[in-house]
């Protein structure tokens, strides 16, 4: 998911310590941990996290929301 340009080790190791946004295409760190469940194949104790920056919270929200299967947000601590 880090899809950064480089092949040293060092640029790797920090790539895969950043929180990446979930919206397609956006190379953003994530500020937000978008909290949901399908019904249809989960149970219900089960969450699962879509990870957001600033601008995708919404749009990430909403898709979720639309599909009945958006639960909340959480900010992702530093």
């Amino acid at each position: 998911m880090s899809g950064l340009p480089g092949d040293n080790q060092d640029s790797a190791a920090d790539a895969e310590q950043i929180a990446i946004c979930s919206a397609r295409g956006c190379p953003a760190p994530a500020r937000w941990a978008l909290l949901w469940n399908n019904p249809k194949i989960h149970t219900p104790d089960r969450e699962k996290t879509w990870l957001a920056c600033d601008e995708h919270r919404d749009s990430l929200t909403d898709f979720l929301s639309r599909r009945g299967f958006f639960r909340r947000y959480e900010p992702l601590s530093d």
